[in-house]
């Protein structure tokens, strides 16, 4: 993994905006519909060609496949795994269950959140390798035609699986993780040893104590935390820690957030994984505070921050210096060395779902590339 020797590398969580034409074969593949093989592996090739190209272009240097073939960071895996069918709606989220009128107008500037969440009901094994297989492909090929420091792959965690694929199969949710982590610890491999750096999505730290896992006590729901990273160091246990990073959050959407879980309660469990960069939200309004955690969280000597610096539930482009104000305060308490630029979470979480526009997204990682230039002046005292 590259890290900022002499300037602050820029790069983002995973997703960014599909193309129309993308976005609806992905919405219909995922509902079941007819649609055409050929067309959707032809419009993802050329959507990852264009979204590495134009991630180069606004300045981010480590750059990724924007999720161009998957309909859903985390639900992807129930077309390449067995053990899933049907769809089970998701519990209300504690936040926002009480403010109806706020959830309508929401789902009017969003468009209804289709994606299907499959459930468990068989054994998880591997069932298609070659989504993955052309995933590879597609970014070795775009990455070839751009000047980029790096590339990067996202991929589900054993304890995000469970989010949003309810268990009805296995006798206990721990097993069911760890069938999860069997599953997917030849995808995590694949992706390492393809010269990518593999990221592990992990919402089910934070976010889920919100939403799936809202009936258990606080208690109750870290000590889950704790197994999930368990698991998921066992499942990459063959992959060097500086080729992984792990991103956690707390739901990609605007609303109260006032059901969060506090950073400072997650964050002992969050250094106890193995990836080496941590990417944190850090950007919106509820857990921009948060950055003083680092104080008393000691960060350990062979990890490093990639903290949001870009709050992605909101149109607002932030202006770069207070980009370079935040890499700045990251960097004066665990080192210039040990600081990326990031976003709180991705562009297009899901397929024909969300309210960002896509060349505000743009605009928004061009004021991240420029604000990481700002903070580098300063930080290594360059005129």
């Amino acid at each position: 993994m590259q890290t900022s020797q002499d300037r602050i590398l820029t790069t983002h969580v995973g997703s960014l905006p599909r193309p129309p034409e993308l976005r609806e074969l992905l919405v219909r593949k995922d509902r079941g519909e007819p649609f055409e093989k050929d067309a959707l592996a032809r419009l993802t090739r050329q959507a990852v060609v264009d979204i590495v190209r134009r991630q180069a272009d606004v300045g981010v240097d480590i750059v990724n496949d924007g999720e161009m073939s998957k309909p859903g960071y985390s639900t992807y895996i129930a077309d390449r795994l067995t053990g899933f069918g049907g769809h089970e709606p998701a519990k209300p989220r504690l936040d926002t269950r009480d403010h109806p009128n706020f959830l309508a107008a929401y789902e009017r500037m969003t468009g209804a959140n289709v994606a299907r969440r499959a459930v468990c009901v068989g054994p998880v094994s591997i069932r298609d390798r070659e989504p993955l297989a052309e995933d590879l492909v597609n970014l070795r090929d775009a990455l070839a035609q751009v000047s980029a420091t790096e590339g990067f792959m996202t991929a589900a965690s054993p304890g995000l699986v469970p989010v949003f694929q309810t268990n009805r199969h296995y006798p206990t949710h721990e097993a069911y993780v760890e069938a999860i982590a069997a599953a997917m610890q030849e995808e995590y491999e694949a992706i390492a040893n393809a010269g990518f750096v593999l990221q592990l999505d992990c919402p089910d730290l934070a976010m889920a104590r919100h939403t799936s896992f809202q009936d258990l006590s606080e208690e109750d729901f870290l000590k889950r935390a704790a197994f999930h990273v368990e698991v998921l160091n066992h499942a990459v246990r063959n992959i060097p820690a500086e080729r992984m990073r792990i991103h956690i959050c707390w739901g990609n959407y605007e609303g109260p957030h006032d059901h969060d879980i506090p950073f400072p309660k997650v964050a002992p469990i969050l250094v106890n994984a193995k990836p080496q960069a941590l990417v944190v939200e850090a950007a919106n309004p509820r857990h921009a505070h948060e950055w003083t955690v680092w104080r008393e969280t000691k960060l350990p000597d062979d990890k490093i921050l990639i903290p949001g610096v870009l709050d992605t539930s909101t149109n607002y482009v932030e202006h770069p210096e207070l980009i370079a104000e935040r890499l700045c305060r990251f960097a004066d308490i665990v080192g210039r060395e040990r600081v990326i630029a990031g976003s709180d979470c991705g562009f297009g979480t899901f397929a024909g779902y969300g309210k960002l526009d896509p060349d505000i997204s743009f605009k928004k990682l061009r004021a991240m590339a420029d604000g990481a230039a700002i903070a580098s002046r300063r930080l290594w005292g360059r005129a």
